[in-house]
């Protein structure tokens, strides 16, 4: 896929110094040789078109109260102009298949033309996004978004609504059914692809694109005698994993560069591994959803539980298997102001970055609940301690990152990549006052607040260190 670079990246370095330090792209049997290696138990990094290793920090950003004309109209430039001028670099954008195709085979223009106006504001503001089909508890059948009326079967099934427990409408009879249909039915599984083919062709060559994800939390229908767990593994085996890899090949019909992003159920939210087997892609991204039940209920944060040691235990099973990375798709509590949260996020930032390659929170928005930040844009309570210094992309393989948030202190060491590929690594930082220098021979560039760069000598030992005064 030829993509374009970000307009700060293209104004930064020029002429001379640029064809200095900047090689060109890469194919990527060449770029592989500068990777992080992914023997043994250790889960890849993921990575860009030339090769660097990507960390992603970044938040869910859509809009679910509107649609038809009125589709997307919630989303603004501002949400990603404000993300990345507080450190973020990634956006989960979130589309529905119910506005995209509202009838058989009649896909909204006039939808894509909002999703690719979306897309325009990222890449203005560098923010790389992942396109995730949505849906909620099926769709609009039973009052939610996601796959449209006219692709729901239920047998005549029973639904009831909770509108006190949303979530709970996943086990009502007629939302289980609907879910084997779609998995089953081959009419259905062929829209699906189509759908996928539509989006992907559409967008495969937009430079703010990063990926694809074919579904929000998948579930399933429970079989009578079966425990949760069981039934979840059973599902993601059986039904999940061959819908993954029917939609990837719709997608590499029209795209061969960009990700995919798979989901298995919300179950793995309680330390249950996947029952995901292998996604026949050489480009998968395994991205589990980080939710814990009883703080989605609105309550605290139980270190004592060990939730969050029981919940990395698990997910990290399926990328060390498979040999993916790992992207959590979402995460964050309903409510940030319980005594315990501020533990709680130090303890899941940590987690997080022992094992992923990046996040995105739930949700960018501008109020309460979820929000991430106010009505003024200021971050709610805890949730600033998302805003870390990080790596967005480094250039050679990761020794070690990590942040000390008590002393204000990022360090990165690496080994810089050889003669091919770019030799530049390249940093986000939330605002403040931040000193960055680098050991080894390499050189530091602010070419903007928020941001360094990192240049050095091919087969450096490299050593950067972010310092708040």
């Amino acid at each position: 896929m030829s993509r374009t670079t970000h307009a700060w990246r293209t104004t930064l370095v020029t002429g001379a110094l640029a064809a200095a330090l900047i090689a060109p792209t890469v194919p990527a049997a060449a770029a592989a040789a500068d990777r992080p290696e992914t023997g043994g138990d250790a889960i890849p990094a993921l990575t860009d078109e030339r090769g660097r290793a990507l960390t992603l920090r970044g938040w869910n950003v859509g809009d679910k109260a509107n649609n038809g004309d009125a589709a997307l109209s919630g989303v603004t430039e501002k949400h990603f102009r404000d993300m990345r001028a507080k450190g973020f670099n990634f956006a989960r954008l979130l589309v529905f298949w119910d506005d995209l195709e509202p009838r058989p085979g009649q896909y909204s223009q006039s939808y894509l033309r909002k999703i690719e106006r979306i897309l325009d504001w990222a890449e203005k503001h560098d923010v790389r996004v992942l396109i995730d089909a949505h849906q909620d508890v099926f769709g609009p059948a039973f009052g939610h978004r996601g796959v449209p009326a006219w692709a729901t079967r239920t047998d005549g099934l029973p639904f009831t609504p909770h509108p006190d427990d949303w979530f709970s409408e996943y086990f009502e009879p007629a939302v289980q059914r609907a879910f084997t249909h779609l998995y089953e039915d081959e009419d259905l599984r062929r829209a699906q692809a189509r759908m996928w083919r539509v989006l992907a062709d559409r967008f495969e060559d937009h430079p703010a694109v990063l990926g694809y994800d074919p579904i929000n939390e998948p579930m399933g229908e429970l079989r009578e005698g079966e425990d949760l767990a069981t039934a979840a593994r059973r599902i993601e085996r059986d039904q999940i994993t061959p819908m993954y890899n029917r939609v990837a090949d719709a997608i590499r019909s029209v795209d061969k560069d960009n990700w995919i992003f798979v989901e298995p159920t919300p179950i793995v939210g309680e330390g249950v591994p996947t029952g995901l087997g292998r996604i026949d892609d050489p480009k998968i991204v395994y991205a589990p959803h980080f939710y814990n039940g009883a703080m989605e209920a609105g309550g605290d944060y139980d270190p004592a539980a060990r939730w969050i040691e029981n919940y990395e235990q698990a997910v990290t099973l399926y990328p060390k298997e498979y040999k993916v990375p790992v992207v959590v798709g979402e995460w964050g509590p309903l409510n940030n102001s319980q005594p315990n949260m501020n533990r709680f996020y130090r303890e899941a930032m940590a987690s997080l970055g022992r094992y992923s390659s990046g996040w995105a929170g739930w949700e960018w928005c501008y109020g309460g609940g979820y929000c991430a930040v106010d009505g003024t844009g200021a971050f709610r309570t805890n949730k600033e301690l998302t805003a870390e210094p990080y790596a967005e992309a480094v250039a050679g393989t990761v020794r070690s990152a990590a942040y000390d948030p008590g002393a204000g202190v990022y360090r990165l060491s690496y080994d810089s990549a050889g003669r091919r590929g770019s030799r530049v690594t390249e940093l986000a930082l939330p605002p403040g006052d931040w000193r960055v220098s680098a050991r080894g021979g390499a050189l530091v560039l602010r070419p903007a607040p928020g941001r360094a760069l990192v240049l050095a000598a091919p087969g450096a030992r490299v050593t950067v260190t972010a310092t708040r005064r």
